[in-house]
């Protein structure tokens, strides 16, 4: 189905999202504050891209020993994952500065990643925040089907009764899909579907751009270790292997948990490609929270574990979120909505083993909860 023909159109709860924008605008105009970075951001995007890049210098520096270089690798896995999380995710929502040229220019850091910020905005906020678990629309929920299982709406297969088992090693695999050959199958599919033109270039430029920027990436990260640092070819690639599953099992251990769970109840589109659901309200059914209490978590991964603020407000800097959290909290209580959140990273992580697990067994949506 494109996209073109997908709509929102119930009629339940329609002015929920125009009291919380109204409360929430209220909230930065009482507090007179901008709705983008503050100097902590600033100072935790410095601490983020160091943690990524500066183990990767010391390779050239330092002198080899097989366990250093694989930990240093390792914790620019961590870093690299900071970086997504903290720093580009903003940047690419326009959410980090209100000058557009900043958020772009920050937004670029995708490409020292690995991956593409076109590709990365048609996918996360075109389909995934617009069309939030919408079966064939949001990419998020559609991983290779003979995999993997997101959606009570997708064919299950004999395998997916083990995939809450095997998951986690598909998951690692994420980023290095990506800095390889995810970005051009997906460039494709979104010129058949008309999306290059949302992000304001064409596909012959979008296609230029990403073969010299993989080139360029594959040349810093893979060729010039081999080259240049002690170490032998082997262990170069393990480690930029290991910093690839490492970071890939981070964005999907931060972002599964938000969708994939039991709570979510995946709309469909009728045949005329309706949705009855308004889109804010969409977005608390099929949204969740974790750990809120945790500020050291919620530090690193750029404030995700307030999904359900994120997606209501992804144009606002992430460190805000748990301030909005007691707004959009109440706010959905006074209409009767749901706010799912989980205590703990723990539960929520559990949760989406435990969706994963219904995926796999049962066929039908009403056998999920």
């Amino acid at each position: 189905m494109q996209h073109q023909n997908v709509r929102f159109t119930g009629t339940q709860n329609t002015e929920f999202y125009k009291v919380l924008r109204s409360r929430v605008n209220g909230y930065f105009k009482e507090k007179n504050i901008s709705r983008h970075a503050n100097t902590n951001m600033v100072i935790k995007t410095i601490v983020m891209l160091s943690l990524y890049l500066l183990p990767f210098i010391l390779l050239f520096v330092l002198d080899y020993s097989p366990w250093l270089f694989i930990f240093l690798w390792s914790i620019a896995g961590v870093g690299m994952a900071g970086v997504g999380l903290s720093v580009m995710h903003d940047a690419n929502h326009g959410a980090y500065s209100k000058i557009e040229w900043v958020n772009t220019l920050i937004g670029k850091v995708m490409v020292l990643l690995g991956g593409s910020d076109v590709n990365w905005r048609i996918q996360h906020n075109v389909l995934h925040h617009t069309y939030t678990n919408v079966t064939d629309m949001d990419e998020d929920i559609k991983p290779p089907a003979f995999i993997l299982r997101f959606s009570p709406h997708t064919k299950r297969n004999k395998l997916h009764r083990f995939q809450h088992v095997y998951a986690w090693f598909f998951y690692g695999l994420m980023t290095m899909m990506w800095s390889t050959t995810k970005d051009f199958q997906q460039a494709i599919r979104y010129k058949k579907k008309g999306l290059i033109e949302t992000q304001k270039t064409t596909f012959g430029r979008h296609l230029t751009n990403l073969i010299f920027s993989k080139i360029a990436y594959m040349t810093i990260f893979i060729a010039l270790p081999i080259i240049f640092s002690d170490a032998p070819w082997y262990i170069s690639v393990l480690g930029w292997s290991i910093m690839q599953f490492i970071c890939g099992l981070i964005l999907a251990a931060i972002f599964q948990p938000a969708h994939v769970v039991p709570s979510s109840d995946y709309p469909l589109p009728d045949e005329s490609g309706n949705v009855d659901a308004d889109w804010a309200v969409n977005q608390l059914y099929n949204t969740a929270n974790f750990a809120p209490k945790d500020p050291i978590l919620t530090w690193y991964v750029g404030g995700l574990n307030y999904q359900v603020e994120h997606h209501l407000f992804p144009n606002i800097c992430h460190v805000h979120y748990p301030k909005l959290s007691k707004i959009v909290r109440e706010t959905a209580s006074e209409f009767n909505l749901p706010y799912h959140s989980y205590k703990t990273f723990v539960g929520a992580l559990a949760g989406h083993s435990k969706m994963l697990y219904n995926l796999g067994k049962y066929d039908n949506a009403p056998a999920l909860h």
